[in-house]
């Protein structure tokens, strides 16, 4: 579709005219024969004498052009544009990252499957978060893994295939065989402030204790609420053992408490698929549609053309008028 970007200065294609008929015309003088006895000619005629002038007057081919590069000119002043076709993008209004455990324990198979069978608790979980992922098309997001030390495995991104794929490549112990925990949500919060969201989710699962943090949890729940970063919490080892292996719910539940967020169960597949459901519809997909029309720059051709068109109007009464000296002398 073809626009003019500034209608309103077409208003101005009237100005010669209004100048021609406000303004006195342009006058030059001329070559004149003097006479000594010229004030009594002109007393002896019955007039009065005055300045001598020649009013220059413009040929109809003059008036022609000069008309037709004044309109060209006026239509490069208001621009002319091509506007292609809108081109729409989804910007996420909320950044959601996942921080999952691969400390040694994960291995444990111990897990009840959908049908009952005892499963590898890595295998639901990747199972469990993979799906999760899928349901999410319209945020960005983030995959962090934590063991010994926490590693991003994925950034904030819109290709959740990677982080599907990412999910999927991932095996207990290699980030380490104990828990860091507290570090793990330093590393988030370190990766949501390089974000523009105005939501920002931390999905946080582990089936142990914090055993290797050089930052204590419940200290780095408190860096992320005052970095408006909400945390939610997903248990799935055993409360009940004992050491490393005791599932810490207190410590859980208390940073998921002071972030805002919840903090869950998750006892087998089924559960843990529940929980992810859960989480699914507490924090439903928010982005916004952005829609813009790229626009091609078309005021050159109209100033070209009356460049052009004055250039040769100009050249040819030029050569007409050498011709006619030439032809003269």
């Amino acid at each position: 579709m073809y626009q003019l970007d500034l209608p309103w200065l077409l208003l101005v294609l009237p100005l010669p005219v209004l100048v021609w008929w406000l303004l006195p015309a342009h006058r030059e003088t001329s070559a004149s024969v003097r006479l000594p006895f010229f004030s009594q000619v002109a007393e002896a005629a019955g007039v009065r004498p005055t300045e001598g002038s020649v009013v220059t007057r413009r040929t109809w081919p003059q008036l022609v052009c000069e008309t037709l590069a004044w309109g060209l000119v006026v239509l490069a002043l208001a621009r002319p544009q091509f506007v292609e076709p809108p081109i729409e993008k989804v910007e996420p209004q909320r950044d959601i990252l996942l921080a999952l455990d691969l400390s040694q324990s994960m291995d444990a198979r111990d897990f009840p499957g959908a049908d009952g069978a005892p499963l590898a608790r890595v295998d639901a979980v990747r199972q469990v978060v993979a799906d999760f992922v899928q349901k999410r098309p319209g945020d960005r997001i983030g995959l962090v893994v934590f063991g010994d030390a926490p590693y991003p495995l994925a950034p904030f991104t819109m290709d959740h295939e990677l982080v599907r794929t990412m999910i999927a490549d991932t095996v207990p112990g290699m980030a380490g065989p104990r828990t860091s925990l507290g570090d793990a949500l330093g590393l988030a919060i370190k990766m949501f402030e390089k974000t523009t969201a105005p939501e920002k989710v931390l999905i946080v699962l582990t089936d142990g204790n914090d055993t290797a943090s050089r930052m204590p949890p419940l200290k780095a729940a408190e860096i992320a609420k005052s970095k408006g970063v909400i945390v939610h919490t997903v248990g799935i080892g055993d409360p009940a053992a004992t050491g490393e292996d005791k599932l810490d719910t207190a410590t859980l539940q208390n940073i998921a408490a002071s972030t805002g967020g919840r903090y869950f169960f998750g006892g087998d597949q089924s559960q843990l698929a529940a929980i992810y459901e859960v989480l699914d519809q507490i924090t439903p997909e928010d982005h916004k549609n952005l829609s813009w029309r790229p626009r091609v720059e078309l005021f050159h051709w109209p100033l070209l053309a009356a460049v052009a068109l004055l250039a040769a109007y100009y050249l040819a009464s030029g050569t007409a008028a050498a011709f006619r000296r030439r032809a003269a002398a």
